[in-house]
């Protein structure tokens, strides 16, 4: 069999075959199959096609019979076994056999297209998003559970980045506020007429995308549009119909194919990129000078959105809904850079801003001290009695307050002094007027009848003046005539006031009686020291009679005379007598009266509290005054 080719061999079994009867052969290419000879002729003859083939004899009779030969007659054209084979169709029409050869090959076939590029992540999107939602409907706490840890590391990377994003913006706004370079920009635009966000933005711009727009190849419709913030436009529709007409003029005015077209135009100030697919266009109108990579950026746009929405467009008929989806990819292309200034020292600023800060924390707090007085003051003004605040109010720096104050009550420059406010920053409006306030009352009263240092006053609600202590006569003669001159005054009352004089009176009286003069035993002669008592008990009287006679009063001086128990009875009389005798000529030697003067002798009846110092004690001479009351004050108990 080495030495024969397959065509050979092949010929003799259907000779063999046949029987001079005619067979049919069909070749079905859709099947590839191998030829496995060990010679170079089989080999390249196998490889040169793959075949199946099938034999119909017109004699169905014989077909049992010849099986054998059949199969040899496979193996021999196919170069496979008929159980090979056989195995070969199970495979192909078996689809579950087919759907485990996929899941063997599907993992490593997803890892190797995902490092060629990263279509398939855009084409299993729409995917995976409807396999979320209905993960969601089906039970919502798996996907929460799920996420639960990378929850909160993500809330903090986006607050980190917010504050980040807080602390650019801040160092930009403390450039373009504080900046020499931002005070020029503000002359700028004063001088042009634009706001100061305009010339910001013409000095730090480099490029901005301000629009985008996906537009229909064939049609040229427009299927979707995007707007940068804050940027006027036309009817975006009038735009996409005028860069299919400016594409088609191009074409046809320098006979370029329908695979090339024009990539950019200018139009002053704005640049438009054209990005152009098998079945959309993407068009990027631009302010500035973009950079190339944004060339990069608008075609990975324009190959995402063909691979999400090929069968979309294709079908495109007018309805734009489905090209919603397209937004994300769009988004992506509204582009902008700015101008990276070099690193400045912000030291001025901040040290500007501090000194912004103090003097506004300084002035703020000199104008809370200030208030604060102020306040005090006028609650201190309006507690004072004889004080009524009728107005306050400030103008042009300074404190007015206006109102009614009595004479006699407080100054308010006083109170202003001791509130610590400046007395030239308050002008004070007071007008006149008698206050009934039992406190100015009182001092009304004492202004008016002038008490002695011993006389209290005072007024109560009812207005009853009530007056205590000690005075003398003529005051409260006086007192009792004017206290009826006195405003607000409707009584007075002295029951509580006593007579100094009465009072002095009765002071000499106590005073001359607890005198006592000793004697020699036996004798009239006082013992040594008592003669020196004599001098000063003579003042006293003298000063209590003239007393007595300023008050109409009559008083006797009573001088007794006493003894101890040795003697006689009669002899302890006659001493006792005596001895008063002596004291009365003594007193009398020094100027007092003799006729307010009386004497007797009691002898030893009235002996000593103390026993033990009896005999000496009883040896004494003791005085009683004796006041007759002629006046109508009542004498004093």
């Amino acid at each position: 069999m080495s030495n024969k080719s397959t065509d050979e061999i092949a010929k003799e079994s259907l000779k063999s075959l046949s029987n001079g009867k005619q067979i049919s052969i069909a070749i079905n290419p859709a099947v590839a199959l191998r030829e496995t000879q060990s010679s170079s002729s089989d080999n390249a003859s196998s490889n040169s096609s793959a075949q199946s083939v099938a034999i119909n004899s017109p004699g169905s009779n014989h077909h049992v019979q010849n099986n054998d030969e059949l199969n040899i007659l496979r193996s021999l054209l196919l170069g496979v076994e008929p159980t090979a084979l056989n195995k070969l169709y199970e495979r192909l029409e078996n689809p579950q056999i087919q759907a485990e050869d996929i899941s063997r090959l599907l993992p490593e076939a997803v890892v190797l297209r995902s490092k060629q590029d990263k279509q398939l992540g855009e084409a299993i999107v729409t995917t995976v998003e409807t396999a979320l939602q209905n993960s969601i409907q089906q039970d919502q706490n798996r996907l929460s559970e799920t996420f639960f840890p990378i929850i909160g590391p993500a809330t903090r990377k986006a607050i980190s980045t917010a504050l980040e994003e807080m602390l650019q913006s801040l160092n930009q706004t403390l450039e373009h506020s504080l900046s020499p370079q931002s005070l020029q920009w503000r002359l700028e635009a004063k001088k042009t007429g634009k706001s100061f966000a305009e010339i910001i933005l013409l000095r730090t711009l480099v490029y901005r995308v301000e629009q985008v727009f996906l537009i229909h190849r064939n049609t040229g419709l427009l299927l979707q549009h995007l707007i940068a913030p804050q940027v006027t436009t036309q009817d975006p529709d009038l735009v996409s119909a005028m860069l299919t007409a400016i594409q088609d003029f191009v074409r046809d005015s320098f006979s370029i194919g329908t695979e090339d077209g024009l990539q950019s135009l200018q139009f002053g100030e704005l640049t438009i990129w054209i990005e152009e697919g098998p079945q959309a266009v993407l068009a990027a109108i631009i302010r500035g000078k973009p950079p190339q990579e944004l060339r990069l950026t608008l075609k990975d746009a324009l190959e995402k959105i063909h691979l999400r929405l090929s069968s979309e467009m294709n079908n495109f008929v007018g309805d734009t809904e489905p090209f919603i989806t397209s937004k994300p990819y769009l988004e992506a292309c509204l582009a902008e850079g700015y101008k990276s200034p070099p690193k400045k020292n912000y030291i001025y600023a901040w040290g500007f801003l501090g000194t912004i800060a103090i003097a506004c924390s300084v002035w703020g707090f000199l104008t809370i001290r200030e208030q604060f007085r102020w306040y005090s003051y006028i609650q201190k003004l309006e507690s004072q009695p004889g004080i009524v605040v009728v107005n306050t109010e400030q103008r042009q720096g300074k404190h007015f307050i206006s109102g009614m104050r009595d004479p006699l009550a407080v100054d308010p420059k006083k109170l202003i002094q001791l509130a610590n406010i400046n007395p030239k920053s308050v002008i004070g409006q007071w007008q006149p007027y008698i206050s009934l306030d039992p406190q100015l009352i009182t001092l009304r009263s004492e202004k008016l009848l002038q008490p002695p240092k011993t006389v209290t006053l005072k007024v109560d609600e009812n207005g009853i003046l009530n007056a205590s202590g000690a005075a003398p006569r003529q005051w409260i003669s006086q007192s009792r005539n004017l206290w009826r001159f006195i405003p607000g005054v409707t009584q007075f009352n002295d029951n509580n006031l006593q007579d100094i004089a009465l009072i002095q009176l009765e002071s000499y009286k106590q005073q001359i009686e607890q005198e006592m003069l000793f004697f020699s035993e036996g004798t009239t002669e006082l013992i040594a020291g008592e003669v020196n008592k004599l001098p000063n008990l003579a003042i006293k009287i003298n000063q209590l009679l003239d007393i007595a006679q300023s008050l109409n009063k009559n008083v006797s001086l009573q001088i007794s005379g006493h003894t101890s128990t040795t003697g006689t009875e009669q002899i302890n009389n006659l001493l006792s007598q005596a001895r008063a005798n002596k004291i009365l000529a003594e007193l009398t030697a020094q100027g007092i009266n003799s006729s307010k003067l009386k004497t007797e002798g009691l002898g030893d009846t009235a002996l000593s509290s103390q026993p033990e110092l009896a005999p000496a004690d009883n040896r004494r001479v003791t005085f009683r005054v004796l006041i007759t009351d002629t006046s109508q004050l009542k004498q004093p108990q």
